[in-house]
């Protein structure tokens, strides 16, 4: 029997040269010390970060501050503000007013539309709908990006689904009269403001939508029965009680909306009209006109917005929502 037990040992005792292997030294280090493993697992991320992300974002950041030499075409490697002062020519300024305000519209409209749909996912939807909730508004994600694109750029023109419809019901005369209009309009929705807003809320609603549902799942009921039978109104409700404790998740899906719509060249490139937003102008100055010093400037600007907007954020607490 000894003999069975010492056998029995020996073969499930590991070899010599895997017990006292490196791999198996290593091991037994990093358990003893738990400083070293988390530093050995943060290691490959935090240089990944910090020089791929953050290298490449100090090089643009470099670029800004360096000019072109408008006759040889070659960067001047000298640090100086004259490509930054470039941003205040009119039609530059331009760009960056009309991209922050495509963005803020769509920001606002995307609160206004999904704050309904939120409401109705955190109070009422339950089991089955709630699934259905969840799949109806992640569905459009899961779809590329430039199908939906096109698809909705043959929506939108002139001989397509809307118009034939509006036409059906007698609302082709409103929706000419819309697109008359000096702002919104144009030749067709697909080449007009209002076409390129309405892209990008079909794009970026689901960003928007589910930070308020989360944001009002918090809402405790008890305190809108309270407010009910303290007299309040429904809209005294939703403006004292709702709206104030709702407000992060808002901000929350106004980062995304507001940060996609900023930066995103494809949708106006495809919908819209001539008019360049930063992205394209970005696109255009690095890759057509060969001049990288002034694309990394309209480059900076989205950042500086975006920080500003964070900061805004941070102090509502809107990152408890995200």
């Amino acid at each position: 029997m000894s003999g069975i037990h010492t056998s029995t040992a020996a073969a499930a005792a590991p070899p010599p040269a895997m017990a006292g292997g490196p791999v198996r030294r290593l091991s037994d280090l990093l358990l003893r010390r738990r400083r070293l493993l988390l530093l050995s697992l943060l290691v490959p991320p935090l240089l990944w970060l910090g020089v791929v992300y953050l290298g490449a974002l100090f090089t643009l950041l470099a670029h800004s501050l360096f000019s072109i030499d408008e006759f040889a075409g070659t960067l001047i490697y000298e640090p100086t503000l004259k490509t930054f002062g470039e941003l205040m020519r009119p039609a530059n300024l331009d760009i960056v007013l009309r991209t922050i305000a495509i963005a803020s519209v769509v920001t606002v409209l995307a609160a206004v539309i999904g704050f309904p749909v939120a409401w109705y996912a955190a109070r009422y939807a339950r089991g089955r709908m709630k699934a259905a909730f969840y799949l109806a508004v992640m569905m459009p994600l899961w779809s590329s990006y430039l199908v939906k694109l096109y698809a909705w750029k043959l929506l939108l023109a002139k001989e397509g689904a809307i118009g034939w419809f509006a036409d059906r019901l007698g609302l082709a005369g409103l929706l000419d009269a819309w697109l008359s209009l000096p702002l919104v309009g144009g030749p067709s929705l697909s080449v007009s403001y209002t076409g390129m807003v309405v892209v990008f809320l079909y794009l970026w609603l689901p960003f928007m939508i589910l930070p308020i549902q989360a944001a009002l799942e918090r809402v405790p009921a008890s305190m809108i029965e309270a407010s009910s039978d303290l007299g309040a109104t429904p809209g005294q409700t939703f403006r004292n009680v709702v709206l104030p404790l709702a407000m992060p998740g808002v901000v929350a899906g106004g980062i995304f909306t507001f940060s996609l719509t900023l930066g995103d060249y494809i949708v106006p490139q495809v919908i819209g009209t001539s008019a360049l937003v930063l992205g394209q102008a970005v696109y255009m100055q690095q890759g057509v006109a060969g001049n990288l010093p002034l694309a990394a400037a309209f480059a900076v600007v989205p950042m500086l917005v975006m920080a500003l907007f964070l900061t805004a954020a941070k102090r509502m607490g809107a990152f408890d929502a995200v």
